[in-house]
């Protein structure tokens, strides 16, 4: 079968975006793959591996390591894979990459811009106006997708998503479309700071029941900040929603919620990030979170919890203690 997506960038080789070179070339696609460091990319050319995010995952030869955005002017579609907060500043480089071909921009980051307050597809398209958006979200640990194992995520935009799903598809990696491409985003970004939060809780020792009951309780402030978006609440409860916090917050894998187990059994915040490669996005997204909630009026308790113990403005007990002396309300609200 022909595709008329053959040839993909992916801009950005940390863990994610390395993974989905290797399952897009696995699928039959031609791909490029972006590396900023330059002693990365002599070492993933050399060894054919991402020793420093994605180790034990061998890349194909057929994967083409460069460091010059210019090589990915004749690309059929781009996946932006750069961590949030460095979303802007990388679509202001590909700006003169791109000339006049509106090439799909296929969304990889998550999470809300501190200084702005504004989606990632917000923030592309101020930045890169006139290419057709899209965001890839959902259940996904980098390594798993990397290693064939089966995941399956959301492709969110306006038209056109079914034959860039399709192109990216595989019989492991599996995209379902959909045109709520607000409600696709804030599930993956809020999501990374319950993540923080349960990984308190699982580190504080307090029962699957404390953490089932947060885990309930943020899909909530989710379902609220989503809402007062334009969000759909069907999409809030599936894969880039629901899927996503299901998986986050229930596993060490993630880098969110192994830093908050970290921090639940009395870590300091600065000596955990020393030891860390990736970017924990849940720290960022925790501000970035109450500032748009700010904005719109609404009450998100679990993520200001979680945001005033990184700013370390009150202890973990007493943010507990905060929260379980909340007045009791209804369910729904």
């Amino acid at each position: 079968m022909t595709f008329p997506f053959k040839n993909f960038g992916v801009v950005g080789a940390g863990a994610w975006g390395t993974a989905l070179a290797v399952t897009l070339q696995r699928a039959g696609r031609d791909v490029a793959l972006w590396a900023r460091r330059e002693e990365l990319r002599a070492v993933m050319a050399e060894r054919r591996e991402n020793v420093v995010y994605l180790p034990g995952i061998g890349l194909s030869p057929d994967i083409k390591i460069t460091g010059n955005l210019a090589d990915f002017a004749g690309c059929h579609a781009l996946i932006l894979a750069s961590p949030a907060q460095h979303l802007r500043s990388l679509c202001k480089a590909l700006a003169p990459c791109l000339g006049t071909a509106f090439v799909p921009l296929i969304i990889a980051s998550k999470g809300i811009e501190l200084t702005t307050y504004r989606l990632m597809s917000e923030i592309v398209a101020q930045e890169l106006p006139g290419h057709p958006i899209f965001v890839l979200s959902g259940p996904s640990f980098a390594i798993e997708v990397a290693q064939n194992r089966p995941a399956a995520l959301t492709l969110s935009g306006e038209s056109g998503g079914e034959n860039l799903a399709l192109a990216m598809s595989s019989p492991t990696f599996r995209l379902y479309t959909t045109d709520d491409i607000i409600g696709a985003q804030i599930g993956g970004a809020v999501k990374n700071v319950l993540a923080i939060a349960c990984g308190i809780v699982s580190g504080r020792a307090l029962g699957e029941n404390a953490r089932a009951a947060l885990i309930t309780r943020g899909l909530a402030e989710i379902m609220r900040l989503g809402t007062a978006l334009g969000a759909r609440a069907e999409t809030l409860m599936g894969l880039s929603g629901l899927g996503d916090v299901v998986l986050t917050c229930s596993s060490t894998q993630s880098r969110n919620m192994s830093l908050g187990f970290s921090l639940g059994q009395g870590r300091d915040l600065i000596e955990i990030l020393a030891t860390r490669k990736g970017v924990t996005e849940g720290i960022s997204t925790a501000v970035a979170a109450l500032g748009l909630a700010r904005r719109h009026g609404i009450e998100m308790p679990v993520t200001a919890a979680v945001d005033l113990i990184l700013r370390e403005k009150t202890g973990i007990d007493e943010s507990i203690t905060a929260l379980l002396s909340r007045p009791l309300r209804n369910e729904t609200v």
